[in-house]
């Protein structure tokens, strides 16, 4: 058995351990020592390396797993967003309404009132609010609000007016400013022309970010969360203030999340003059890939589909393919790893083709698709043979979804979130929550990946349940897989001596509970580099 020949600082013991290390999967106790760990074993043994200023921590029977990693992770807009209005939870469009006239009441004329969450498929009314009800909660308040999977967002006609869009205003590339029939705005924006209005509250965000993010992490390290990888939004103009913001944060020694931060594609020219790479920094935060979008979102049906919406036409590109090829060549030539943004089946088949073509030169960091949320069978086949290409998916979304999906394509919903196909086929899989857009608990996104259910139990027998996947399998794909990917399986992701010590302890062992229960598990320890970050 590997130990390394240190003190230990800590040793937790009497606990049921899953170390995702095959060489010792499960242990009862842990030796923790310089931030590292420095041997596991049965509770005898690991006891007895301690000295009298070894610290014990007795489990109690309590379940040990490494920290988790969330694999795409929109930190910046999450940690600012907390702080406005939660639409997530609203459960009808006049419940939306309510809340947003709510705020209105509470803040002083002319503020802005920003929300975020809503998923108006999943209200009985199934409407989507427009400029016109924004315009009736307030018209001396600038209103935008983000539906859920942020790829469309509603304003009021002060909050276009502010941002200078009219009925004259031409779409931008690759967004939509959505018209009625007669030509005016119906205050609808979907994809890149949201940031026509997103532009003129950067200086609110800025002015908050710093305290924003810094709370931010201990909500996530109560969630049992030691690690992201912070990925940017449409057209990346949050991506300097993150960037900036996660340095004053790693220079102040406050930072209890291992970061990865992905840079905006449109910045590719720069970054490749700067000489940056992927994988560049210390252990606590890292560059990590340049982010690409490819096409939409399904919600907004703008993903890019081989067959026609029931509702609506193919969706679209949001940069041309060749583009993306292009791009996707330069930086192989300069040890650059991509993530990509793909939906639609279509849009997933052509970005298997180029990648197939022109595989990563960086084996270390592999490139990545991000969210694969449509794919037929025999691309997924051919995505298997692509050693050096992740699918980074996002199981909580698929619960968002369900009511859309199965309105907008009908039986062709067979095709979405396959989990089970991916796995089975041999591609390389990791999780995450896309938070905002789902919720941040890595236990919420094992509940959806292994039940594929709500949390009330619906559907019965879940979504397409042939997609469903094993605890083992959904822990994994938070854990090891993802540290592998980001190119740290040598230092995190396991349980295994000489790694970091991040770590987590859940009050039930989610590998032999009811699936169900797994939502009801709660997160009692959470160690990072060593040191309690959260404790119950």
């Amino acid at each position: 058995m590997k130990t390394i020949n240190m003190i230990p600082d800590l040793i937790l013991y009497n606990g049921v351990i899953y170390t995702q290390d095959p060489e010792n999967a499960k242990v009862e106790a842990i030796a923790i020592g310089g931030g590292k760990i420095l041997a596991v074993g049965d509770n005898q043994f690991i006891r007895s390396l301690g000295s009298k200023n070894t610290r014990y921590h007795d489990l109690e029977g309590r379940t040990g797993l490494p920290g988790m990693i969330d694999s795409h992770f929109h930190y910046h807009e999450w940690a600012f967003m907390r702080h406005q209005v939660n639409l997530a939870e609203v459960s009808s469009f006049a419940e939306c309404t309510a809340l947003l006239e709510h705020t209105a009441e509470q803040k002083p004329k002319g503020d802005w009132i920003l929300g975020q969450g809503f998923n108006e498929s999943d209200w009985p009314e199934n409407k989507m609010p427009l400029k016109a009800d924004l315009d009736q909660i307030s018209t001396e308040h600038p209103i935008i609000i983000w539906r859920c999977d942020l790829h469309l967002a509603v304003a009021n006609s002060l909050a276009l007016r502010i941002a200078g869009i009219g009925r004259d205003t031409p779409n931008p590339p690759e967004g939509v400013l959505e018209r009625d029939s007669d030509g005016n705005l119906t205050g609808i924006l979907r994809e890149l022309a949201i940031n026509l209005v997103k532009v003129t509250i950067l200086p609110l965000m800025d002015d908050s970010i710093e305290q924003a993010m810094q709370e931010g992490m201990n909500v996530l390290n109560a969630l049992g969360l030691t690690a992201i990888h912070d990925v940017r939004l449409m057209g990346g103009l949050e991506g300097a203030s993150a960037l900036k913001t996660w340095q004053k944060l790693e220079k102040s020694a406050n930072l209890t999340l291992r970061t990865w931060v992905s840079l905006p594609g449109e910045n590719l020219d720069e970054v490749i003059t700067l000489g940056l790479k992927s994988g560049f920094g210390n252990d606590k935060l890292r560059l990590g890939h340049v982010k690409f979008f490819a096409d939409g979102g399904m919600g907004a049906r703008t993903a890019y589909m081989i067959d026609p919406y029931l509702d609506a036409e193919y969706g679209m590109h949001l940069t041309p393919v060749e583009e993306l090829e292009k791009a996707l060549c330069k930086a192989n030539q300069n040890e650059l790893s991509v993530m990509i943004h793909s939906i639609g089946d279509r849009m997933n088949r052509e970005l298997i083709d180029i990648f197939t073509k022109h595989p990563s030169v960086n084996i270390e960091i592999p490139h990545r698709i991000e969210h694969l949320q449509m794919i037929r069978i025999e691309d997924i086949r051919r995505l298997a043979k692509l050693s050096t290409v992740v699918a980074c998916v996002q199981p909580h979304n698929l619960l968002l979804d369900i009511n859309m999906i199965d309105h907008c394509m009908g039986k062709k919903g067979k095709y979405a979130y396959a989990f089970r196909d991916m796995l089975d086929e041999g591609v390389s899989v990791i999780f995450s929550s896309d938070c905002p857009v789902g919720d941040p608990s890595p236990l919420v996104g094992i509940h959806a990946a292994v039940t594929r259910q709500r949390s009330d139990g619906t559907p019965k027998e879940g979504w397409y349940p042939q997609q469903k996947v094993s605890v083992a399998e959904a822990v994994n794909a938070y854990t090891l897989a993802p540290a592998i990917a980001a190119g740290a399986g040598d230092v995190l992701g396991s349980i295994t001596p000489g790694k970091y010590a991040d770590l987590v302890v859940l009050d039930q062992d989610i590998y032999s509970i009811d699936p169900s229960d797994i939502l009801n598990t709660e997160v009692q320890l959470t160690l990072f580099d060593g040191q309690i970050v959260h404790q119950i």
